[in-house]
């Protein structure tokens, strides 16, 4: 979707989420967070992969909304996620954030369901008969 995106003249942004919460975090110790939360609000398409690894901590809950809401209604916001969306509410936490964020990002959206083995192995180029001596 973002390749199509940016074929399309629009800007799109990839990141894990546990590392964009991360480069949050330091950007608040160097300065750089307002940039940064400028920067996130002006891509037109901004994938956030592998939601819901981990448990969100009150700093991470905050950053996430303020993200979310720079963004709601302006641009889009494509979240990736082996956890099934009704366990979404446990990952963020606090009820009320939890409610908060996903207002911001399920509101609206397009829920795709994806079933089968994962790209990563069916396109893997090792194999089980492949060996090399």
């Amino acid at each position: 979707m973002a390749h199509k995106a940016c074929r399309e003249g629009h800007t799109a942004h990839y990141v894990r989420l546990t590392r964009l919460l991360r480069e949050l975090s330091i950007a608040k110790g160097d300065g750089q967070y307002a940039k940064l939360l400028a920067n996130l609000a002006k891509v037109d398409v901004l994938i956030l992969d592998d939601w819901g690894l981990m448990k969100l901590n009150a700093e991470n809950r905050r950053d996430l909304l303020e993200v979310l809401e720079d963004r709601h209604g302006r641009r889009s916001t494509i979240a990736t996620s082996q956890l099934p969306m009704d366990q979404w509410h446990d990952v963020i936490g606090d009820a009320t954030l939890a409610d908060a964020i996903l207002d911001r990002l399920v509101h609206n959206a397009y829920k795709i369901n994806l079933r089968g083995e994962s790209m990563r192995k069916t396109q893997s180029k090792l194999t089980d008969t492949a060996t090399s001596e």
